[in-house]
């Protein structure tokens, strides 16, 4: 069983996917963009965090396995010498074909889309930046000049 991403900023909808992933499978493996992978991917502002760092939280969650980084732009490399049973990807692709799914699939492999967390996402976070997502409470007590 493997899934695959930049993982720059984990959050909430990385957890429920990859806690998905490991629930179809005795192992989950994460495939890992490296850092000039996500610069040709998402810009020249990303990764957020260095490889060796996204690697390391993403190997601490209970649900991972391993992890493999990989420099090309899309996995097929990394999954043609891992060969998994399953490859699971974040339902925010909805229905476009993976590029890598004819890969899985002629080996035999299951291509599965894991339900996606509406509105999160690594971009939306880094687009918020520093606004704060509650408005600060008013001070009940105001000074008043006359």
């Amino acid at each position: 069983m493997a899934t695959g991403g930049c993982f720059d900023v984990l959050h909430a909808g990385h957890v429920a996917t990859l806690e998905a992933a490991r629930r179809l499978g005795d192992a989950l493996v994460v495939l890992l963009n490296a850092d000039s992978s996500v610069r040709r991917l998402k810009g020249p502002t990303r990764p957020v965090n260095d490889e060796v760092d996204r690697a390391r939280v993403l190997a601490a969650l209970d649900c991972v396995d391993a992890v493999v980084v990989f420099s090309e732009d899309d996995p097929r490399t990394a999954l043609a010498d891992l060969r998994p049973d399953v490859w699971a990807k974040g339902g925010d692709y909805g229905g476009a074909e993976l590029p890598e799914a004819p890969l899985v699939r002629g080996w035999g492999g299951r291509v599965v889309l894991l339900p996606y967390l509406d509105g999160r996402s690594t971009t939306s976070i880094l687009a918020r930046g520093a606004v704060p997502s509650v408005t600060p409470a008013t001070s009940k007590h105001q000074e008043t000049t006359s």
